[in-house]
């Protein structure tokens, strides 16, 4: 099942609780921009590898590339965030509930934002709809056990396989080009840094655009009180739109992240940031195809940790891993408190 352009345009314009579910659906997306998506390219502008604007156009374009060609080739991302929870019969309520679970997700990554800590906007969504379900079903009923279980798989992925993936590429790296003079590879992993950016935008794409996606074909349903459909197809239109405002909130908001990730917990060199971005992207890849959503905050951060430590573990600044991983342990149980207490909020006015 799917939706035209068109269509979608109708119904948007005759039906108030589809608008207002649209609005905020974009709104996450367009945090999701503003707060994990400069991750991408966080490495290759601290090396100075290409300017902010070029890395901002740059990732606006790889971010649809990787939604459009990763969606074709699979949705299996975005199909296991859509069949994540069960927000019961009542396609109404079910409504309001995700809408109260996006609003959350506003909150949190926007407080995050504030404080310039990456968080993950991937498990805020999966904790705000999860608590929302919770509130909605009264009980976990409305959780979907095999479908969650892919989460507990993505964050150990993202996070040990990142670190590790990052370790072993720089030392690869420094193998390959050991015997050779640093002056005559500097051309060489300037123009690699700007493809290992394009290459984690990609991959931001397909993992992180999917995944919104499905929750907005999610809220089109139940607008539409369908709320058993279990197939659909995600058209283009919104594949595109999805890219373009992801790619707005990467140029409103982007430099603080930028500094935090690739400036602030490790001082990198262009032939690091390289190998940052190849450890990353290659596990995005498998997790993208294999249907499990993972962290592109996550993975990206934690294989810079692992570039950094593959030198000398005082190379990180373990102050701002420390944040990060507070931030990363409370949003679970944080985005799902306020998805919980704004779907009973949101429920109780609506």
């Amino acid at each position: 099942m799917t939706i035209s352009f068109f269509e979608f345009l109708r119904q948007v314009v005759e039906n108030p609780a589809l608008l207002i579910t649209v609005i905020l659906t974009l709104g996450v997306i367009l945090v999701n921009g503003w707060t994990d998506a400069p991750n991408a390219i966080a490495t290759c502008v601290s090396t100075r590898a290409i300017g902010p604007r070029s890395a901002i156009l740059m990732a606006a374009i790889f971010n649809f590339l990787g939604v459009f060609v990763m969606t074709m080739i699979n949705a299996n991302v975005a199909m296991t965030i859509y069949n994540m929870v069960d927000f019961g019969g009542d396609s109404g309520n079910a409504l309001v509930a995700l809408c109260a679970s996006l609003f959350a997700i506003v909150v949190w990554a926007t407080a995050a934002w504030y404080f310039g800590i990456p968080t993950s906007e991937s498990h805020a969504l999966i904790a705000g709809i999860s608590g929302a379900a919770i509130a909605l079903q009264g009980g976990f009923s409305g959780i979907n056990g095999g479908e969650w279980i892919k989460v507990v798989y993505g964050l150990v992925l993202s996070t040990g396989l990142g670190f590790a993936m990052g370790w072993l590429t720089v030392k690869l790296i420094e193998i390959i080009f050991r015997g050779v003079d640093r002056k005559k590879t500097s051309s060489f992993f300037k123009g690699s840094q700007i493809a290992g950016g394009a290459a984690m935008a990609f991959m931001h794409g397909a993992q992180d655009g999917q995944k919104f996606m499905g929750v907005f074909m999610l809220g089109i349903f139940l607008a539409n009180g369908q709320g058993s459909v279990e197939n659909f197809v995600i058209p283009i239109w919104l594949m595109i739109l999805c890219s373009l405002v992801m790619g707005l909130g990467t140029s409103i908001g982007g430099y603080k992240i930028i500094k935090a990730v690739g400036m602030d917990m490790v001082k990198l060199e262009q032939y690091q940031g390289f190998s940052a971005d190849l450890a990353a992207a290659a596990c995005l890849l498998v997790s993208s195809v294999t249907g499990i959503p993972v962290s592109t905050t996550h993975t990206k951060t934690t294989s810079i940790m692992g570039v950094g430590a593959a030198k000398r573990l005082s190379s990180v600044n373990w102050g701002v891993v420390k944040e990060m991983l507070w931030t990363w342990i409370l949003t679970f149980p944080g985005c799902g408190l306020i998805g919980f207490l704004m779907a009973k909020l949101f429920i109780g006015i609506f």
